[in-house]
């Protein structure tokens, strides 16, 4: 890449995981195309592709189209990008064939190294709405919006998870994974968010933005486990044996990386993740609490009974034997007595534990439920227990203990809650906790001691290096241990200086994970491969 030191650097970004979530993965994709497109000697792009479904449409090839042409072709991108592409039958019949195509191409490109994955091409221009919100809108401040907005977009056409089988399916037999090429000629950097199910073209340096090996080391908490444990290893593996370059978001994830492959040391760094500008110190405003609770509360969700599959005694009986309809917020017979309820459970002077992450099993809701309820049982039977987060997987155990604290009105349950809502929560919480038994980086420590709140965490690797001194930390396997913690943090007779404390520490100490503080750090690491 000598020959691009004096223009601009030409970066691809993979843009997926920001179509399909809202935190973490999702969330520092965002973040990371917000502030390198400020950089003046980069020229980004993003590139579009499903995880499961293929995109229509884009431009592909050297073919003249006329605007209205380029338009509509650019407007099935974004149909597919949405949903379902086929108008009727015969489109259902065509996109079956496609994809029996794809994946015979995909095979070829595994199995014999022929031909390469085209990109297409997409304008930006006239689909400015679609792009901020689907892409940005959820993390990013409108004041980023132009910024984003600037560059255009290419289209890979064939699924991220296809792309992965092919790769699997070549390790099955030949004992090790490789992957079809990419037709990255003209781009300079591929930036991946996850292991990348595709090889570069000769000139195009791919780097692995590498966020946690959880699917490898913990691939019990994890979901489709099959799946994602053998497509992190195997494309994992390809990247190391291609040369890849890898950004650890932690220290910590650097040495999972160095674990399985030590090889790759000269070529994995560590740059932490950035917080979003959303999360800033400000004074607490207590009487907005009650309003967002009931607003962003979940309601109704059917899921999967646990223990219950495909092939259940249920099946051939409805559906009442395999799923439950789990009530996630509390019944009220009127609108006034909700309002009341309300405005009564968490009034300005109201204590509340806050967590915030998805409901899966590696996050460890249950500790912080058992504690909480001990706490409640022995000295404080008034404080109040808010989740936020999404429903994952394997959640059963979580839920049915969470649903009678639900209909008894001491817990609650949030969803999809906005930034500047989330900082008013971390805020006004009594202590957020972050109880993981494994994580990469957690965003949520960090964002609540932006916001001026109090953590208390689990005592694991990641979180002594990213938490620092700004945090009090417990055994996750331990519901004795967070109780302690929780005790001296909310009810030690110093009990106020501690907090005051950790609130001073932890604006002092989240301070190095703003975005000014790690952009510089990108920088000179994409400088340094512009030099190679």
């Amino acid at each position: 890449m000598a020959e691009q030191a004096s223009s601009k650097l030409r970066v691809l970004m993979e843009m997926r995981p920001a179509l399909d979530g809202f935190y973490g993965i999702p969330q520092e994709t965002r973040l990371l195309y917000g502030v390198l497109s400020r950089l003046p000697d980069l020229e980004l792009s993003g590139l579009l592709q499903m995880s499961k479904r293929s995109v229509r449409g884009g431009i592909y090839g050297n073919r003249r189209y006329s605007e209205a042409e380029k338009v509509h072709r650019f407007s099935r991108v974004v149909v597919s990008l949405k949903g379902n592409t086929a108008i009727d039958w015969k489109d259902s019949v065509g996109e079956w064939l496609d994809s029996w195509w794809q994946g015979w191409r995909l095979r070829l490109g595994a199995w014999l190294g022929l031909g390469s994955i085209p990109l297409g091409h997409f304008e930006t221009r006239y689909f400015r709405d679609f792009i901020w919100q689907e892409l940005y809108g959820r993390s990013l401040p409108a004041v980023d919006r132009e910024s984003v907005l600037q560059g255009d977009y290419r289209v890979c056409a064939y699924p991220w998870r296809r792309m992965h089988l092919s790769g699997i399916e070549r390790s099955q037999f030949a004992f090790s994974s490789r992957y079809p090429k990419l037709d990255t000629r003209g781009i300079d950097v591929l930036i991946a968010q996850t292991p990348f199910p595709a090889r570069v073209q000769r000139g195009t340096q791919l780097v692995v933005h590498y966020h946690d090996a959880i699917p490898v080391l913990m691939p019990h908490t994890i979901s489709d486990r099959a799946f994602h444990q053998a497509s992190h290893f195997q494309a994992m593996a390809a990247n190391v044996r291609d040369g890849a370059q890898f950004v650890c978001v932690s220290e910590t994830t650097r040495q999972d990386l160095l674990n399985l492959f030590p090889e790759a040391e000269p070529r994995a760094h560590t740059i932490h993740n950035m917080l979003p500008s959303h999360y800033f110190p400000a004074e607490p405003e207590p009487e907005r609490i009650p309003g967002i609770v009931r607003r962003y509360l979940h309601g109704e969700f059917e899921g999967r009974v646990k223990g219950a599959g495909k092939s259940s005694e249920g099946e051939g009986n409805g559906i009442g034997r395999r799923f439950k309809t789990y009530k996630l917020a509390r019944s009220f017979r009127s609108e006034e007595e909700k309002t009341r309820f309300y405005q009564e459970a968490l009034h300005p002077e109201s204590r509340f534990l806050l967590m915030v992450s998805t409901i899966e099993p590696r996050k460890n809701h249950s500790r912080l439920l058992e504690a909480w309820e001990a706490l409640r049982s022995l000295q404080d039977p008034d404080l109040k227990l808010i989740l936020v987060g999404h429903i994952g997987w394997d959640y059963q155990s979580a839920l049915e203990g969470f649903l009678p604290w639900i209909e008894q009105g001491s817990l609650f349950l949030l969803h999809s809650v906005p930034a500047d809502a989330l900082r008013l929560l971390f805020r006004q919480a009594v202590v957020t906790v972050c109880p993981s038994v494994g994580e990469g980086f957690d965003f949520s420590g960090v964002e609540a001691m932006r916001c001026g709140g109090i953590v208390a965490a689990s005592d694991i690797p990641v979180h002594r290096e990213v938490y620092g001194a700004a945090a009090h930390y417990f055994d996750p396997y331990d519901t004795q241990s967070l109780v302690e913690v929780l005790r001296q943090m909310i009810y030690h007779p110093d009990a106020k200086e501690i907090q005051q404390g950790l609130r001073e520490t932890g604006i002092q100490h989240s301070a190095q994970y703003l975005p000014e503080k790690i952009l510089p750090q990108w920088q000179q690491f994409l400088h340094r491969l512009s030099a190679k």
